[in-house]
């Protein structure tokens, strides 16, 4: 075995293309280990060590391997709503947010929203072994109200405020900065 992808799958997992090039593989590189075995491919440029499991419920396996395949991005709006548990909806897509300065890259069943304030709200959410690039409850309340229905975005809100400890100031914060004024909603929802 080449000592870049030793030193790789010790360090990584689950790495793109561009990580695999940064300790030299090339992408012919990555499609001979694939067909040694050493390596599957899991999505479009990112791969896993063989045989390596995640413990990813099959439930969100595709989405988690399809957020970590496209640079930069982050689960946003119905998808990250489902993974909260506050919608009703089942997402036909997977719902994903890159930065509005860069090329929005097709992905068959992927449906890719481009933000300007990206970095406002991301965080992190474990699954399995893996952590995934996800906006908080309050950013993905918010971006309800302002790119889906008011009936989801609505159900959305009250989900997020019968949960534990609803942070209100960050809610208006947020709604502030992104000009969606979420207090009315929040005022007819908590009397």
């Amino acid at each position: 075995m080449n000592k870049n992808l030793e030193k790789l799958l010790s360090e990584k997992q689950v790495f793109s293309t561009a990580v695999a090039r940064q300790y030299g593989l090339s992408p012919a590189l990555l499609a001979y280990y694939q067909k040694k075995g050493l390596i599957e491919r899991v999505n479009r440029g990112l791969y896993k060590k063989s045989r390596y499991d995640p413990h990813i419920s099959p439930q969100w396996e595709d989405l988690v391997y399809t957020a970590l395949s496209v640079p930069e991005s982050v689960i946003c709006l119905l998808s990250a709503l489902a993974l909260y548990d506050m919608t009703e909806e089942i997402p036909r897509k997977h719902w994903i947010a890159v930065s509005n300065d860069r090329m929005a890259p097709r992905r068959k069943g992927v449906r890719i929203v481009r933000l300007r304030d990206i970095d406002l709200g991301q965080t992190e959410l474990k699954m399995g072994d893996l952590n995934v690039p996800i906006f908080d409850k309050e950013r993905t309340v918010i971006d309800a109200f302002r790119y889906l229905s008011k009936e989801i975005a609505i159900k959305a809100l009250r989900a997020y405020l019968s949960q534990q400890k609803p942070n209100f100031n960050k809610l208006y914060e947020y709604g502030k900065k992104l000009r969606m004024d979420i207090e009315p909603y929040v005022l007819s929802l908590a009397t």
